[in-house]
């Protein structure tokens, strides 16, 4: 295997022997050195990206090599675990069932846990939805990891949830990124719809968004274009990491195409439309990506946006240039994405690599690629 992975020169090479696909070659030529320098920069083996514009996929393309010792090129129909950027879609399922009357963000999410206690939990000041979708419930980090072939395997949600669950104080104190409140989402939709939560996903989210190459588990033809994670360091090089299932898997260990994070992107930058189906109200969307608590200002992506980094209902959301734009990273493990975009002008772009903990370089060329549609004439004017 190498031990480093190419250097610059040799990367713009391979991305002129890329697999990219659209007819507009010039959004390619604007990007091709700002995809090679973060690949290089961050230490980034392969990457796939999509950019959206309107109601379309406007480009598509893969980079690098998804197997360094086979020396797989990416593709866009590559496979990576896509991390956290998986939270918001069962955000998304939480707030239809808001919409059909079932619950209300600021309800107390104990009134619908049946026999699960939250341990340490102040009776005069409950936990709410709002605050679980916000960080903000007091509820503490957490992961939990097994290797995908240890002996190991996470337990069933409720005696997880049984195990884990306790405040370390009462909510709206501070933003505390939770991975076990989003496990607790995925146990409150399987109670509040009375359907397992993963077919609940299924018939409600995957399905509607045409996201047929997504998975709790890869199906055998994902597992031949999944992309081997990988970790760097100074003195090794690029080394294989070991895969990992998690405790809080419905926290983000997940995994899919850039195809199908198109797909959500779409939806979200639609207004809860995407290809004529409606997954969610236009006003459901507005307070998704309103800021919730303005007065936190945690610096999410090693500060995405700088001062106006804030969350939304599990959104980051901040200013650029004076206009509002929405986004979440995920990282699990040698894998890194990120998916950004602008509701006013309805552009927006999606990353996913098997480069460790690069959430700076892909912010940085999220915020160029989404430059590149504006600068192109993509998109609507604000």
């Amino acid at each position: 295997m190498r031990n480093r992975l190419l250097g610059f020169s040799a990367l713009m090479v391979l991305l002129l022997n890329s697999y990219a696909f659209a007819d507009d070659v010039e959004i390619e030529a604007a990007l091709e050195a700002e995809v090679a320098r973060a690949m290089d920069q961050g230490n980034i083996p392969s990457l796939t990206i999509a950019l959206v514009a309107g109601d379309e996929v406007v480009w598509k393309a893969g980079f690098g090599y998804s197997n360094l010792w086979a020396e797989t090129e990416a593709r866009p129909e590559t496979v990576y675990l896509i991390g956290s950027t998986y939270k918001a879609m069962s955000t998304t399922a939480l707030l239809q069932l808001m919409e059909q009357g079932k619950l209300a963000l600021d309800d107390p999410v104990r009134d619908y846990l049946g026999d699960l206690k939250i341990r340490g939990e102040d009776s005069e000041n409950p936990i709410t939805f709002r605050h679980l979708l916000t960080h903000t419930s007091g509820l503490p980090s957490g992961f939990g990891g097994h290797p995908v072939w240890g002996d190991t395997v996470p337990a069933p949600l409720d005696e997880y949830l049984a195990e884990v669950l306790r405040v370390d104080g009462p909510p709206l104190k501070k933003t505390t990124y939770s991975n076990p409140a989003y496990t607790l989402v995925a146990y409150l939709i399987e109670k509040i719809s009375g359907t397992p939560y993963k077919k609940y996903m299924q018939q409600k989210i995957l399905d509607p968004l045409e996201m047929r190459d997504f998975a709790y588990h890869p199906r055998p033809d994902m597992d031949e274009r999944l992309a081997v994670p990988y970790m760097y360091s100074a003195g090794r090089g690029h080394h294989a990491a070991s895969r990992k299932k998690a405790d809080v898997w419905p926290a983000g260990i997940v995994y899919g195409t850039i195809e199908t994070q198109a797909n959500w992107l779409l939806m979200n930058l639609n207004s809860g439309v995407f290809k004529g189906k409606r997954l969610l109200q236009e006003n459901t969307i507005d307070e998704a990506m309103t800021p919730q608590f303005p007065e936190f200002k945690p610096k999410l992506g090693r500060n995405w946006t700088g001062d106006t980094d804030t969350y939304g209902l599990t959104w980051w959301l901040g200013e650029r240039d004076g206009e509002r734009v929405f986004g979440h990273s995920g990282s699990v493990n040698g894998f890194t994405a990120f998916i950004e975009g602008n509701r006013a002008r309805r552009v927006g772009c999606v990353l996913l690599t098997n480069g460790n903990r690069a959430h700076p370089h892909l912010i940085r060329l999220s915020r160029r690629a989404i430059e590149v549609l504006v600068e192109q004439g993509y998109g609507d004017t604000p």
